[in-house]
């Protein structure tokens, strides 16, 4: 039955004789109602967490493990590794409905109730004690773990205005304002970058976790809270910024390691379905496959490259900013010129340093070589492996002897693509290569020195043709021959005078 289909019961009355009868949620804790819906899920085949690419056979896996084992678990990963997405998308396997007691701050089960207020409330109203609704969304509380997070911030703390209103001892647990986790009762509550929390305030976390009590100003309170407790760290912060307390750890049932993508098709559907490509312009935006390509084997070189820190990883964001940018530049030429469409091309990913340099944390070596030049010199090898996956072992001699015999050209970024295809019509051999892109005799202008372009920039990848930093195209140069070794000369002799 769907959510508009049922009847919902307002009162405890109505409750005890509907589908949330006490016999089905009196006792059901929310990890049993998670593993409930996983097995479910499981049993049916349908999809566990969509859009969550390369996790198949390794991550999710253990998720599911620890759900169907009743875990509290961690995700430790280094960033960009979708680990907050696959907390959140833990809601997906709630109830779409819970009832619970109108007006309570904790959501109290209405057949078990926790705290003093209901407990009261239910003997005086009885079965026409007043019921509410919680969807999936408000029964996951997230809470980013910084150094400032307060004991009172995550259990509560004793409210002197509420005992005063109310005429009650301050002891008193009805004058209790509760915090984050009290509230997240009978749902999900996440904490990102876990070490980053105090060490006394995790503390507390294990307490409740366990014991199901706490001390608030001194006054022992005890809240039995039914949690489903999920963390994420990077494993570099156990002895960067802070550290998991070993007793916290021990608490927590499953460690589970997230990973980038493996392979680089992985990694461009994930960047394909994060990047915003699909807009709203007065112009067609096209961008090329070996584009797409370039920009994504550009971050799995940066995270080989020794010069980038591997303690820090290089972000899944990285290609995602990358791409963006890299249309926004060929949509701003294509408006400039007055182009109906806009294609991308390599030195698009050139003007694209800014979302590069920004999302990696270099080594010493290459901070003595700067970002920017680090950037460059990944780029130069991604079009490189890139341009042997449509060219490796063709014929370019005749482009390479063009350039030998004198000839050059420098490409403009803000150029537009007739006076581009003008340009580099005349280099021999050159348009004949765009066959291997797969491209027809008819496609635009845009699409041809887009092609053409990453022909010469493949070549002066792999050193066949040499570019300045003015995007001008020449001959290599060739290095000079060691003068020849000839036969042994008689050794020169001074003749000393005295």
């Amino acid at each position: 039955m769907s959510k508009a289909t049922w009847d919902l019961p307002r009162t405890l009355g109505a409750l005890r004789n509907s589908a949330f009868s006490e016999d089905r949620i009196g006792a059901r804790s929310i990890k049993d109602e998670l593993r409930h819906n996983l097995i479910c899920r499981l049993q049916c085949n349908t999809p566990l967490f969509p859009g969550i690419v390369g996790y198949e056979e390794s991550v999710i896996p253990q998720m599911v493990n620890a759900i169907l084992s009743r875990h509290n678990f961690i995700l430790l990963g280094l960033r960009g590794q979708a680990k907050t997405r696959l907390i959140r998308m833990l809601t997906t396997l709630l109830d779409e409905v819970m009832p619970y007691v109108d007006g309570c701050e904790i959501h109290d089960n209405p057949y078990r109730p926790i705290c003093r207020q209901c407990r009261n409330l239910l003997q005086e109203e009885g079965d026409e004690t007043p019921i509410a609704y919680l969807t999936p969304e408000h029964r996951y509380v997230e809470k980013l773990a910084t150094p400032d997070v307060t004991i009172a911030d995550m259990i509560g703390d004793i409210d002197p205005i509420k005992a005063a209103r109310r005429g009650q001892d301050i002891s008193d647990e009805l004058t209790v304002h509760y915090g984050l986790l009290p509230r997240a009762n009978r749902g999900i509550f996440a904490i990102n970058e876990l070490p980053d929390l105090a060490g006394k305030i995790q503390v507390g976390l294990f307490n409740i976790m366990q014991e199901g009590d706490v001390q608030i100003k001194g006054y022992p309170v005890r809240l039995p809270l039914d949690l489903m407790l999920v963390f994420t760290a990077n494993p570099e912060d156990y002895t960067a910024r802070g550290k998991i307390i070993t007793p916290l750890k021990d608490r927590i049932g499953s460690e589970i390691r997230t990973h980038y993508p493996v392979t680089l098709a992985q990694g461009m559907e994930i960047t394909a379905q994060e990047a915003w490509l699909e807009r709203r312009a007065p112009i067609e935006v096209r961008v090329p496959a070996y584009i797409k390509e370039v920009v994504e084997q550009l971050v799995f070189l940066a995270r080989d490259d020794k010069r980038v820190d591997k303690r820090s990883g290089v972000s899944q964001r990285l290609p995602i900013s990358v791409l963006e940018n890299v249309v926004s530049n060929a949509e701003r030429r294509a408006l400039k010129t007055h182009e109906p469409v806009a294609v991308p091309r390599v030195l698009d990913i050139y003007s694209a340093l800014p979302s590069i340099t920004g999302k990696m944390e270099l080594e010493y070596e290459g901070e003595l070589k700067g970002g920017d030049a680090v950037a460059r010199e990944l780029i130069r090898v991604a079009v490189g492996k890139i341009y042997d996956w449509y060219f490796e072992g063709g014929n370019v001699s005749q482009i390479v002897q063009w350039f030998d015999m004198g000839g050059s050209l420098k490409l403009d970024e803000s150029q537009d693509s007739a006076a581009m295809v003008k340009m580099l019509t005349p280099i021999q051999g050159l348009m004949d290569k765009l066959k291997a892109l797969k491209l027809g005799a008819d496609e635009p202008d845009a699409v041809r020195a887009s092609a053409a372009e990453f022909v010469l920039e493949g070549l002066y990848a792999h050193r066949r043709i040499s570019r300045n930093e003015e995007r001008g195209f020449g001959a290599e140069e060739r290095k000079r021959e060691s003068p020849r070794e000839e036969g042994p000369q008689r050794p020169s002799f001074r003749r000393q005078y005295n």
